[in-house]
């Protein structure tokens, strides 16, 4: 029995046996043939896209504020400002948020790759926005301190395009841009409010064994000296499609086989989101040799950012200390390029001790996602509704956290949440306290690890010294700008956009067979057994990729372990086993040690200072910081009630919680002890005062046991316990249950919602 069918090829029917066989063997000819036009319009998608003059995937319109080309040490950078799309009004009132594309290999416009995005966060909650980005070539010897400049030069103009917005602007910095907008604000902290480094690498040596095998390319690898080579061949150009390759090379079962896959299986519906994507993926731009020199010497295999070992051309040493603004860092467990521990390991690398964060004034953030992958971290549309729209959301109160370090915990609101009126989004924000020993749980530092790396940094030297005596000179000779280009066309992540264009006439019959097959569609049946069979197939494939991927990265961990684990080798390049550290530590140093008992003598001298208002927050931080941490109900009620009664601006509230919580917690009996010699004679004034500290205790509607002692404390402290007392004998007997709600104390399991 036969029935009519549309030919693969041809735009007349012609009939073909029935029966899911064929039904099946039709449709996969006819995703080959779809498969490869949507690999043709990816490869001049690829063409049109360099072709333009500032290359990006940015969602939104946007006006160029300000040029780097344009400044005394020029560079290929650029600031725009973001036009809110229909139906969104931005209040100029409201702090800019700044975003920051990584220059790691791809061009700009993945910060703002679509609607929900950081980009489009911020707008929706009124935020005046801007971003940075950059051209696919570097200006001639350009550096990675001009782009410092240009950066900088940036952040002042939207300072003076904003003048009467309550608060600095908040920077966000995506991979390779978060520990450039860190380096900056070391040095020009007077810029910035806070800082998110979403998914960016700051300790490059940390990583978990088993888990975290890129850490250890720099090692296997000889050293710098290849970078220097390949930038050599390109002429004094690196190539950033060596850089995705690196990324690629990650994952061998997704490059070669599950990202083509899901197109030829799905590519009635993903041939569009495919395309979209690989515009950012194949948008490749270049850095100076100059530019990935330094960056490979300095941070992946030198690792100095984190100690406070680099230094300015103009004499600046880049301490992370230095900022004053809050800190946070975004990164998740599914991250194999920044793994949580390589973007919190700088937090123990550069401090020893808790008090030295307070004594530094330095506030640190951190969130952790369970599975999200690195590009996930900031395009993914779920996490841009679950995590950016809570740090858009807080940023505010992010701004004002007492010194030290927090987690941020997020839990889903319900119609049974407390106070759920004051909730913006659908997540609850809370900010646990947490201590250095909880960040280095979460890192694992290994003394023998820290030997073996910094072997490498030291081979590495010498092995980049005898390249450019004996190599270079020679590879300069032979190597010019024709070279480099073809090379570049052969490089394993262009070759493919170069292979399947239109240029190629092999290609021209596959634009005509798909616009034919489109028209004559036939796809298989959603429960085709061969479907299954299909995907079987699919599957199997991935994990033999995936089997050879975990024996390849445990070889290479091995390899790396026995080479510079050994005695030998690490006594040739002068370190020893026995040496307290390879590498420096800032925070055991004698004059860091005497900075920081000299501040805490400095801030315990001031105990007594203040009013009404000190002793006010004095008593919100005792009750709540010291429990159970910040819940953003909390910080919405306490807002409301500073700006009902209060004309401080949000800097000045901000310095005062701060000061309120260093006094407490460097010395909690003598602070809360001067609590009653800075309030007024009033009682009435003072009753007030403590019915707001009970209102805002018990906004997010939980009141443990120990914030309800911590309550009758600050009560007795303000002398009101006997008008307490007279109050709950009128009370009726029946108390609402809901009211107060007890819970446990206790810590919580790090990373996990409670």
């Amino acid at each position: 029995m036969e029935k009519e069918t549309a030919s693969p090829f041809h735009s007349q029917a012609i009939p073909f046996p029935s029966g899911q066989t064929a039904d099946y063997w039709i449709d996969a000819v006819q995703r080959t043939i779809l498969f490869w036009d949507v690999i043709r319009q990816r490869s001049n998608q690829y063409f049109e896209h360099k072709a333009k003059v500032v290359p990006n995937v940015l969602h939104f319109e946007a006006e160029l504020i300000q040029s780097g080309q344009d400044l005394e040490r020029p560079a290929n950078y650029g600031i725009v400002r973001i036009t809110p799309p229909k139906g969104v009004t931005v209040n100029e009132k409201k702090r800019p948020f700044v975003i920051v594309d990584p220059r790691a290999g791809h061009g700009p416009g993945i910060g703002g790759f679509k609607p929900d995005s950081e980009i489009g966060m911020a707008l929706r909650e009124g935020h005046p926005c801007y971003f940075i980005g950059f051209t696919p070539h570097p200006m001639p010897e350009q550096t990675i301190e001009d782009i410092m400049r240009a950066e900088a030069a940036f952040l002042e103009k939207v300072l003076e395009l904003h003048p009467d917005a309550e608060g600095k602007p908040c920077v966000i910095g995506n991979c390779q841009a978060g520990w450039a907008i860190l380096m900056l604000a070391a040095t020009r902290p007077e810029l910035f409010g806070p800082i998110i480094a979403a998914g960016s690498p700051m300790s490059y040596w940390a990583g978990i064994e088993g888990k975290n095998p890129m850490r250890y390319s720099g090692g296997l690898l000889g050293g710098s000296w290849l970078t220097t080579l390949t930038s050599d061949l390109g002429n004094g150009k690196f190539d950033g499609a060596w850089l995705v390759a690196n990324f690629e090379n990650l994952n061998p079962a997704n490059t070669l086989w599950t990202k083509n896959y899901n197109v030829w299986a799905k590519v009635d519906t993903e041939a569009q989101r495919f395309l979209d994507f690989e515009t950012y993926w194949g948008g490749h731009v270049n850095l100076n040799a100059a530019e990935i020199q330094w960056i490979v010497d300095q941070l992946f295999v030198g690792n100095r950012l984190a100690t406070a070992e680099i230094i300015t051309g103009d004499g600046v040493r880049i301490d992370l200390r230095n900022i004053h603004s809050p800190i946070l860092c975004f990164c998740s467990e599914g991250d194999n390029i920044t793994p949580p521990q390589q973007a919190l390991g700088w937090i123990p690398d550069i401090y020893s001790h808790d008090n030295d964060i307070i004594a530094c004034g330095q506030t640190i953030v951190y969130a952790i996602h369970e599975s999200i992958g690195h590009l996930g971290i900031f395009v993914s549309g779920s996490v841009a509704k679950k995590e950016h729209e809570e740090f858009t959301s807080n940023i505010d109160l992010i701004d004002v956290l007492p010194f030290g370090i927090y987690e941020m915990i997020l839990t889903p609101k319900t119609a049974d949440s407390a106070s759920a009126d004051l909730v913006e989004g659908n997540w609850i924000a809370r900010f646990e306290r947490r201590t250095l020993d909880d960040v280095r749980a979460i890192v694992q530092p290994k003394d023998e690890n820290e030997l073996r790396f910094a072997t490498v940094r030291r081979i590495s030297e010498i092995n980049l010294s005898l390249y450019r005596l004996f190599g270079q000179p020679v590879v300069r000779a032979l190597t010019n700008e024709q070279l480099a280009s073809w090379l570049q066309k052969i490089n394993p992540s262009s070759l493919p956009f170069e292979l399947f264009a239109d240029h190629n006439p092999w290609m021209m019959p596959v634009a005509k067979m798909a616009e034919i097959i489109r028209e004559n569609r036939h796809p298989s049946s959603p429960d085709n057994p061969l479907l299954s069979i299909q995907s079987m197939i699919s599957e199997n494939i991935i994990a033999s990729l995936d089997a050879w991927r975990d024996l390849r990265d445990l070889t290479v961990e091995h390899l790396f372990h026995n080479i510079y684990g050994s005695p030998f080798l690490q006594a040739l390049v002068g370190l020893r086993a026995s040496d307290d550290s390879p590498r420096r530590r800032p925070g055991v140093e004698p004059e860091r040690i005497a900075f920081v008992k000299q501040r805490i003598a400095e801030l315990k001298s001031h105990m007594g200072d203040g009013g009404l208002v000190e002793a006010f927050i004095r008593s919100l931080v005792y009750i709540g910081l010291f429990g159970r941490g910040i819940d953003e109900r909390d910080f919405k009620v306490l807002r409301r009630i500073r700006d009902r009664h209060a004309t401080n601006t949000l800097q000045e509230f901000k310095e005062t919680l701060r000061q309120q919580f260093c006094m407490l917690l460097l010395d909690q009996e003598a602070a809360l002890a001067a609590i009653p010699n800075m309030l007024p004679g009033d009682r009435e004034t003072r009753a007030k005062a403590f019915g707001y500290i009970k209102e805002i205790a018990q906004a997010d509607g939980i009141v443990s046991d120990e914030e309800a002692a911590r309550l009758t404390v600050i009560e007795k402290l303000f002398g009101l316990e006997q008008l307490h007392h007279q109050a709950d004998h009128e009370k009726p007997a029946k108390q609402n249950d809901k009211a107060v709600k007890k819970k446990s104390t206790g810590s919580l399991r790090k990373g996990s919602n409670p």
